[in-house]
């Protein structure tokens, strides 16, 4: 039987070949002037893309100041540098230039800067909920947190190592520019931890035994059979643009909730359980999960078998005519 639900995805998605050179135009278009770009490596600035960003943000008449090195498993330090960065500048409009850690450390900014007066890490504790949060939004270099078009964010408070969540809908960014193009770059390693990342984000909504919808279920498998065969792809052949565009859009798909709508709330003990790892012991976040689920499903998966089977053939396309388990 089907679960209520709300789906709310009200991010504008900018999809294509050349579509990082519009970045200014829509930051102009939903109010921002005064910019903090977030990014990770120095990668964006050693290939040209970050002036190709800054040359489209300077013909919007638009003022930036940039905060690099942002790392994975984004730190609250990185956070907190930002929210002082902005203060200082009095910026109302955060852009990332990255991908889930990036956007992540984006958001928690957003957060702070429209709420100075707290501190930011009691959202990620849940001793409060915010109330604000500036706009935000993305050109997204890596596939695979969906934090572009999402209400989640994951910080690590350095001094704790604590690794937590906060989702809110005040977070959806306002847009997210994605052009395939721009992954190309990436190492295999990155490329097949985002594909895991993708994939968990949909089957942890999957695999559930509290009901669930048909053309939901049809949508998850549809998604997580052109990630496994375009992760292959990848894996040979990297540059293959194609391939690029679907997992990119494939993981906006898997965490906007799409893939969850009308089932009965998924179960992301995977997910929860990884944090802890990442938190620890900075592990990439994709094989921290391709490490932890196959040991999640041995401990459940006689109390939702039916979803294992349906999962077995319609995704892993099993084909043995043998009992369920």
């Amino acid at each position: 039987m089907a679960n209520n639900f709300n789906f709310y995805s009200p991010t504008e998605v900018v999809f294509g070949m050349d579509t990082h050179r519009t970045t200014g135009k829509y930051i102009k278009k939903y109010g921002g002037s005064k910019i903090v770009i977030v990014y990770g490596s120095e990668r964006v600035i050693g290939n040209g893309l970050m002036n190709e960003i800054l040359s489209s943000v300077i013909e919007a008449d638009l003022s930036y100041e940039l905060l690099g090195g942002v790392v994975p498993n984004p730190l609250l330090s990185k956070v907190y540098e930002g929210i002082e960065l902005g203060k200082r500048v009095q910026a109302d409009f955060i852009l990332a230039v990255g991908g889930g850690s990036v956007i992540d450390t984006a958001k928690a900014i957003a957060y702070g800067l429209a709420e100075p007066e707290e501190d930011v890490w009691t959202l990620f504790e849940h001793t409060r909920t915010a109330q604000k949060c500036l706009p935000l939004a993305s050109v997204l270099t890596i596939a695979a947190a969906g934090s572009e078009t999402s209400m989640g964010a994951v910080i690590t408070n350095d001094k704790t190592k604590e690794k937590r969540a906060y989702d809110d809908n005040l977070s959806r960014p306002k847009f997210a520019i994605m052009n395939p193009s721009l992954t190309v770059s990436l190492p295999d390693y990155q490329t097949e931890s985002g594909c895991t990342d993708i994939m968990m984000h949909t089957m942890e909504r999957y695999f559930t035994n509290g009901g669930n919808m048909e053309i939901t279920d049809e949508i998850a498998e549809g998604l997580l059979r052109t990630v496994i065969s375009n992760a292959r792809l990848l894996h040979t052949s990297p540059l293959d643009y194609n391939a690029r565009a679907e997992i990119m859009w494939a993981g906006s798909l898997a965490h906007n909730d799409l893939t969850g709508c009308g089932n009965a709330g998924g179960d992301f003990a995977t997910h929860m359980l990884e944090h802890e790892l990442g938190g620890m012991f900075d592990v990439t976040h994709g094989a921290g999960l391709a490490a932890i689920w196959p040991s999640w499903a041995r401990y459940v998966y006689k109390n939702a078998l039916p979803r294992f089977v349906r999962y077995a053939r319609n995704v892993m396309q099993v084909k043995s005519e043998g009992t369920d388990e």
